[in-house]
């Protein structure tokens, strides 16, 4: 087909549409270098932007402005997709542009596994909106019903009469259009979707394969200095002295700084300490590694880990804070033919991305520019205006990529030392922490203790269920006072127990944070999850039933839980519990399917060791079956894990997959791993000491399987993590008889 069969030519197109439109219109005219324009409905505008996602250039290519930050979960492929379904552009004239932080907007923090969830009908509707746009100038040349037309390939087609025109050729007339009313949109049908739920190859694929990609640590400037900092070893502990004179004379050495101490609240302020500046980072390092401080003592040097986990494990088992309640606990308790209780206890850990945190600040007398592998941009823009006593509209994020978050770099204090530091220079910085750094000095995952019981009857059936949890909150980083879990904490595998118990009595404690605590993926559903997982896997071995059909069981019919049936309130990860309800038929699926993909019930013929555990997170629900062998020296491994969840409608397949390979094996992390304090320092500094799962810990495959459904979205990256402790731990006592109700899991257990 030639050109002039698809349509009228480019100049004629636009002279007609011009002429409809009352403008006249001269559209290779426009230089193409100022094509990425934003414009304001402006008929000489040379680009336009119907939300702030999309933009279009004269010669009819897209720029897609991601807001959300990229560390491995594919969220600047996923939100395009999701715009590309409604727009019809081609992926070969598309552009994915990274947004600085902005409250143009809306909400950049890429955490609790809500960046699709959150904005899926909204990026629909901008790509939608686009669309119409294009159809409606299209509609004017053509003198046709725009919604007779519709968007392919980056050309906008009449589908009655087969005429079509590219992109490129509308551009000027789509500017000067009004954005049409979220009324006037006809979105997609599913089974009109051709890019929601395709596994769409990532946008960075080439760049992150080739050595391209440019993550925080990636950045160099021109006459920068590389900067470490000494940090206090003991929360809120301030320098005494050193011996910064000595260290300012060592080779390549620039400046030697004090940072501002660090007191409570903790918030996302630096730690303080000492900086070294240098001309490059091993220079930095060894400058540091040098320095011979003397510290002031704070309050937290009493911190002991081994005293804290009893002093929680003993609060644990006091009566707590009632949050939630069903029926008369006490009273089953003491009809009870039989109680069941056990204690379980979960250490601090630390995010430990592969790349550790870093940020580059160029600071004048009246801006900031930062560069940083930050997870909350706009967080980070209020912070370091706040420290630089400067107005907001000055300060500058870009946002790189990720080398990982978890939560880490949603606190932005390392680009925060990284300003303080720029201004004190008067030249660029780049802050680089160290894996030391990232371990000793973090914002680590709540330490917890847990206790639960069950009460049976002369039938075996389970009359009640308790369970206290105790854990130093988040909040603490935010309000020393704060020492009881907060409602939203309680809402992530505590509030939201999904047992059909007639008797049901859920508590809190109190406990005293001696560390900064902060999000981790999954934050508290992993230590929840662990313990009522593994404790639903003793009461069945105690009962002597399957494991799968006892959990089956115990959460019972298909129903939506109600909660206010028992006095309870529940945030749902502040969505409507309307459109995500707590589906007991969604998360049993997930039990059936794990199960039959692990022929659950041929385990003991085939002498493999099994262990399952299920869990709703982010309003999704996942559950993971992990088989384990022993060697003759105890060690364990993994041959096989499977997993299924159901995260809703799914935007793309393989990146669920991988999120759902990924968040496993962290889990595993989490089940190895712990971070200890002795006199208030944290004894862990690098890989050494500090577990995550490597090759002998990670399955050598993972099969996993999306269930189809057209719930609205779900969370992704951070459901397929708490499964997976209370899993292996349930598999080591299939095949060891020993039950592990304290993490960490050792590499190595003694068998009988």
């Amino acid at each position: 087909m030639t050109d002039s069969t698809i349509s009228q030519s480019r100049r004629a197109f636009l002279k007609r549409t011009a002429t409809a439109s009352g403008f006249t219109l001269g559209l290779a005219l426009l230089p193409a270098t100022r094509g990425q324009a934003m414009f304001a409905n402006a008929p000489s505008a040379e680009s336009f932007a119907p939300s702030v996602f999309i933009e279009f250039a004269e010669d009819g290519n897209v720029i897609i402005t991601c807001h959300r930050s990229e560390m491995g979960q594919q969220v600047r492929t996923s939100i395009p997709q999701i715009i590309m379904e409604e727009l019809g552009a081609d992926w070969q004239h598309v552009t994915i542009n990274q947004a600085t932080g902005d409250a143009k907007y809306g909400d950049q923090n890429t955490d609790g596994s809500r960046s699709v969830r959150r904005n899926f009908q909204r990026l629909r509707e901008a790509g939608a909106t686009a669309a119409l746009m294009l159809c409606t100038a299209a509609a004017k040349g053509w003198k046709v019903d725009p919604y007779e037309c519709v968007t392919d390939n980056h050309f906008v087609v009449h589908k009655p009469s087969g005429r079509k025109v590219a992109f490129a050729d509308l551009i000027s007339v789509a500017a000067t259009l009004p954005l049409p009313k979220p009324t006037d949109l006809k979105l997609k049908s599913r089974d009109n979707w051709t890019q929601i739920g395709k596994a769409v190859p990532s946008v960075d694929l080439t760049a992150m394969t080739t050595g391209t990609a440019v993550y925080g640590q990636d950045i160099v400037m021109d006459n920068m200095c590389y900067a470490v900092i000494q940090r206090p070893p003991v929360l809120f502990s301030k320098v005494k002295s050193s011996n910064q004179a000595e260290i300012k004379k060592m080779p390549g050495v620039i400046d030697v700084i004090d940072m501002p101490a660090a007191s409570a609240p903790a918030l996302f302020n630096p730690l303080g300490g000492i900086a070294v500046l240098a001309s490059n980072t091993w220079l930095a390092w060894q400058a540091c590694n040098a320095l011979k401080t003397e510290w002031e003592s704070s309050e937290n040097a009493a911190y002991n880990s081994e005293e804290y986990q009893q002093a929680l494990l003993d609060e644990a088992a006091k009566p707590g804070e009632v949050m939630r309640k069903l029926g008369d606990f006490d009273k089953a308790t003491s009809e009870a033919a039989k109680v069941i209780d056990a204690s379980y206890y979960a250490p601090h850990l630390a995010q430990a991305p592969m790349e550790p945190p870093a940020a580059t600040a160029v600071v004048t007398a009246d801006s900031a520019e930062i560069w940083a592998c930050v997870q909350s941009p706009q967080t980070t823009r209020q912070q370091v205006a706040g420290a630089l006593k400067m107005p907001l509209e000055n300060v500058t994020i870009n946002v790189t990529l990720l080398g990982g978050g978890f939560g880490r770099k949603a606190k932005p204090d390392f680009a925060v030392e990284a300003a303080l530091l720029a201004k004190a220079v008067g030249r660029p910085v780049k802050v680089v922490w160290r894996r030391e750094d990232d371990i000793k000095h973090g914002y680590y995952h709540s330490v917890s203790g847990q206790r639960l019981s069950a009460t049976i009857d002369d039938n075996s059936k389970i009359t009640g269920w308790y369970h206290k949890t105790v854990f130093p909150p988040i909040a603490s980083t935010f309000n020393p006072a704060a020492n009881k879990p907060t409602d939203g904490e309680l809402d992530l595998g505590h509030m939201d127990t999904p047992f059909d118990v007639p008797n049901l009595q859920l508590e809190r404690g109190e406990a005293k944070a001696h560390v900064r605590i902060g999000w981790m993926r999954s934050v508290a559903n992993v230590y929840h999850a662990f313990a009522k997982e593994s404790f639903v896997a003793e009461v069945a071995d105690q009962l002597k039933v399957d494991h799968r059909d006892f959990l089956l069981s115990l959460i019972g019919p298909d129903r939506h839980i109600d909660f206010a049936a028992s006095n309870a309130k529940y945030g749902n990860y502040g969505d409507d519990l309307n459109d995500y309800p707590v589906d007991t038929a969604r998360l049993k699926k997930v039990i059936t399917e794990v199960t039959d993909m692990a022929d659950w019930d041929n385990r003991e013929q085939q002498g493999r060791f099994l262990g399952l555990a299920a869990h709703r997170s982010f309003l999704s629900y996942s559950a993971a079956v992990i088989e384990v062998k022993l060697n003759s020296r105890g060690e364990w491994t993994i041959p096989k894990a499977y997993i299924a969840i159901d995260a809703g409608t799914v935007v793309n397949p393989d990146h669920v997959k991988a999120q759902c390979e990924g968040g496993l094996i962290y889990g595993i992390s989490c089940a190895i791993g712990q971070i200890t304090a002795l006199n208030g320092e944290i004894t862990q500094s690098n890989f050494h000491n500090y577990l995550v799962a490597r090759m002998p810990q990670t399955p050598v495959s993972i099969d996993v399987e999306i269930i189809q459904s057209e719930a609205l979205p779900g969370g992704v990256g951070e459901p397929p993590t708490p499964p997976a402790a209370p899993a292996l731990a349930n598999a080591l006592y299939a095949a060891t008889g020993q039950r592990f109700r304290n993490l960490p899991i050792p590499l190595n257990i003694k068998t009988a």
